[in-house]
């Protein structure tokens, strides 16, 4: 079975794509008889979670022939709960390159080698003479300094987009290296290999994100990119919990692909991937609430917790622009203060300019009434969080007019009950919601947070409000 069909299991089964770098670093006064144990430790500790681990020869061969001792023991445990690929980056032809090879394989026995492509497929051949064993070549690497050579314009591309492209048509038993801490340069070598393996180094103490990392260089099928961590990893307090939480980040960045891929075809499926966030990050809650009218609500709505989920954040703003959908308008006023990171969101994915009226008005500095550049006569989308009764919106619409802008339609992500409605009808505005919160109280019946009885007296009090 070959390495990359180990991943592919690991994937299905677990999960994961994530790959454990193994790189120790002794303290002053340990010996290289440490390396064993101290390697070990980690490996147990982060198995769960690791798709593959990935030692770098360098830290070895720097202890001679006791660290080279101890990494062909560890390869040999290691290997015992999953793949293990070499980091050594080698580059040569003829006999010298058959040597690396078999040094790799036969007598470590790794599964899978980085190697430098420099020196072209002359370079690669002795190594996929080795049926099972798999290689990454380097296209995008991770460190700044790089760009000097790699991005040298070839033709209608940069130079690492050629050598991916080319490397990636020599065997399916090739994968690449790309940076994961470059989204940009990780799209761009998918692009040009769309079935690839990536092995994506940088994440972590390099600054690299898994969920940028995932959402830059996953293939179509939602696989295909390994993102690695090393001293992100063997530094923490705790390395299984650090592997867990990046196994985590990767299944949620994961679970929005294919959410995002699903909502293309489906409005219904953006909606239920929206509604299961705002219970998972307790945007809903049940209880006891006073509303800013006085009323005593069951539940609360409160969408400024949206934020601190940045794949959360994005798919609501693609629910806005569902919603605004055959509305003409030429800017997007966001009501402050909850909507107005909502309606950036929004003016990001739509590419609309944002304006936002002051409320209340300053009376001091310029004493504008509208933050933003617009001209009197501009048609605005109103945007805000939700509606229950009309009050906001109508100070807000109020301020807009005053300065000379049109405003003739409100977008929400949820419609809470029925005066709110009313109240923008009153106004000639119409009123635009992705969804009505009974649809909400559905869905959580169903997720077992509310039963049947709280439902029926969420869905009374709604009716009412």
């Amino acid at each position: 079975m070959t390495f990359f069909k180990k991943l592919d299991d690991a994937w299905l089964k677990r999960g994961t794509s994530l790959c454990v770098g193994l790189d120790p670093r002794l303290a002053s006064g340990e010996k290289p008889s440490a390396l064993y144990d101290k390697v070990m430790r980690l490996v147990e500790a982060t198995a769960p979670y690791a798709a593959c681990f990935k030692p770098n020869i360098a830290f070895y061969e720097a202890y001679g022939a006791d660290g080279l001792d101890a990494l062909q023991r560890i390869i040999a445990q290691a290997s015992q709960l999953a793949p293990v690929l070499l980091d050594a980056k080698r580059c040569d032809i003829g006999p010298t390159a058959e040597a690396y090879a078999k040094a790799c394989f036969d007598e470590l026995k790794a599964e899978a080698v980085t190697l430098s492509p420099y020196m072209g497929r002359d370079a690669v051949d002795p190594f996929l003479s080795y049926p099972d064993a798999c290689v990454f070549l380097l296209a995008r690497t991770s460190n700044p300094r790089a760009a000097v050579f790699q991005d040298l314009a070839v033709g209608t591309g940069l130079l690492y987009e050629t050598v991916a492209k080319e490397c990636a048509s020599w065997s399916d038993r090739v994968g690449l290296v790309a940076a994961g801490n470059d989204p940009v340069g990780l799209a761009a070598v998918r692009r040009v290999a769309p079935n690839a393996w990536l092995l994506a180094p940088g994440i972590g103490a390099q600054g690299g994100s898994v969920s940028e990392a995932y959402a830059a260089g996953a293939r179509a099928d939602g696989s295909g990119i390994i993102p690695v961590a090393a001293r992100s990893v063997a530094d923490a307090s705790d390395p299984a919990q650090a592997a867990r939480a990046l196994v985590d980040d990767m299944k949620r960045a994961a679970d929005a692909a294919h959410s995002a891929k699903t909502a293309k075809k489906s409005p219904d499926a953006l909606k239920m991937r929206i509604m299961r966030g705002l219970v998972d990050t307790r945007c809903f809650k049940t209880g006891s609430f006073t509303l800013k009218s006085g009323k005593i609500s069951p539940f609360y709505v409160d969408l400024r917790r949206v934020i601190s989920d940045p794949l959360l954040l994005d798919a609501v703003a693609s629910a806005y622009a569902k919603a605004a959908e055959g509305i003409a308008f030429d800017r997007i006023a966001g009501i402050p203060a909850a909507a107005l990171p909502l309606a950036t969101a929004v003016s990001l994915k739509m590419g609309k300019p944002m304006v936002w009226p002051r409320m209340p008005v300053k009376d001091h500095g310029t004493g504008v009434k509208v933050e933003g550049h617009f001209e009197p006569g501009e048609t605005v989308l109103l945007l805000d969080d939700l509606i229950t009764t009309g009050a906001s919106k109508l100070e807000a619409i109020d301020i807009l007019r005053g300065e000379g802008l049109v405003v003739k339609n409100l977008v929400v992500l949820i419609e809470r009950g029925k005066q709110g409605r009313r109240d923008m009808d009153a106004q000639g505005v119409a009123l635009s919601p992705f969804f009505h919160v009974k649809e909400l109280f559905a869905l959580c019946q169903e997720l077992g947070v509310i039963n049947a009885d709280e439902r029926a007296s969420m869905e009374a009090y709604a009716d009412a409000e």
